[in-house]
């Protein structure tokens, strides 16, 4: 205890008190319950490529899913008191909702490159986050799959449509876009996943594969982008573009030879740093999206040439396996909405930690 000097308090002024001692009060617990049809040259195919609460109490992880059925996160319940006996057999009371930042309800977006792949499920995903979808495609017609997708986007109250168009073909690309405008009303988000993938080496590479390589996934990719912001820009209204690059943008893949593949993702990487620069004045923001290996049916025909890679691919990342096509769903609503409000001119690579070693 600290004493005053007594000449002090013979002037009048009180000696300090004993310091209180400060009880703290127990931590209450949280808990969070989930609740072309154009031919290619041989060799080329069609491009595929919890919350825990942050306090001083002990929280429980919920590991959900983004849709409109079953929601992304869940409310918390905190027990009255400490001295409060648990119910078991109780359950929430409190409906799950998702985010609003990531719904996409009465918005427009456009995903070229959607007839399959991982086209289509990220289409899928932007659905059930609320938007009306158009799926281009040099398919004459889309996949099985798609059906199915259509079908749940109309339970939902919103519409996956379909439009037959090669980005190479500049003309109808914008008119098909202008098309979706006026119909619409607006364009507000497009990804831009139409690419296609080779695999020959560079000694032997001849010019008109590499330079179809780069028409569709350089040019084709910057053409619909173009289309589709002089719409965002004439609207005022802005909105979200989304590149699909690559790994390969990033790093050479070891035991896989595709010198014109990967020199195109790199430039649709550096594509979306500069289209974000140029249209950001008008509220437009461009990102890229990279993903690692991702297990398709065309990756399984590969295994059954090379099956080596079934087992060297996996060690090459820092999860020890590839991925699939679902694991980029929650990315696709993330970057074209608005929980990315801020974010411009950036990359997400995913690719399960490749190109960090």
């Amino acid at each position: 205890m600290f004493t005053l000097p007594r000449s002090l308090t013979r002037l009048g002024a009180r000696p300090l008190a004993r310091a209180a001692t400060a009880v703290r009060p127990p931590f209450r617990a949280f808990t969070s319950a989930p609740r072309h049809n154009g031919s290619l040259p041989k060799g080329v195919s069609a491009g595929t490529r919890t919350f825990t609460p942050r306090s001083n109490c002990t929280a429980a992880a919920a590991a959900t899913s983004i849709s409109s059925s079953s929601a992304g996160f869940t409310a918390l319940s905190t027990s009255r008191s400490s001295s409060t006996k648990a119910t078991t057999g109780t359950p929430n009371s409190a409906s799950p909702s998702v985010l609003p930042e990531f719904s996409l309800a009465g918005k427009i977006v456009i995903v070229s490159g959607a007839g399959r792949g991982l086209g289509l499920v990220q289409a899928e995903a932007l659905v059930e986050a609320g938007a009306t979808v158009y799926a281009l495609d040099r398919l004459s017609s889309p996949s099985p799959e798609f059906a199915r997708v259509q079908e749940k986007a109309l339970a939902l109250g919103t519409r996956l449509e379909y439009a037959r168009v090669d980005v190479r073909d500049v003309n109808l690309l914008k008119q098909v876009v202008d098309g979706i405008a006026e119909k619409e009303g607006g364009i507000h988000g497009l990804i831009a996943a139409a690419g296609i993938q080779q695999e020959t080496p560079a000694i032997d590479y001849a010019a008109e594969d590499a330079n179809l390589m780069f028409e569709i996934n350089v040019t084709g990719v910057f053409m619909t982008a173009q289309a589709v912001a002089k719409h965002m820009i004439a609207s005022g209204n802005g909105g979200s573009i989304v590149l699909i690059g690559s790994m390969s943008g990033t790093v050479a893949n070891k035991g896989l030879i595709c010198p014109a593949y990967n020199a195109s993702k790199a430039a649709v990487l550096q594509l979306a740093r500069n289209l974000a620069s140029e249209w950001g004045m008008h509220n437009i923001r461009v990102n890229s999206l990279s993903p690692g290996y991702i297990v398709t049916q065309m990756v399984l025909e590969l295994f059954e040439r090379f099956p080596e890679r079934e087992t060297d691919w996996p060690s090459q990342n820092m999860l020890g396996r590839l991925s699939s096509p679902k694991e980029y769903r929650g990315a696709a609503v993330f970057l074209i909405s608005d929980a990315s409000s801020f974010m411009t001119g950036a990359d997400v690579r995913m690719d399960g930690g490749h190109a960090a070693w």
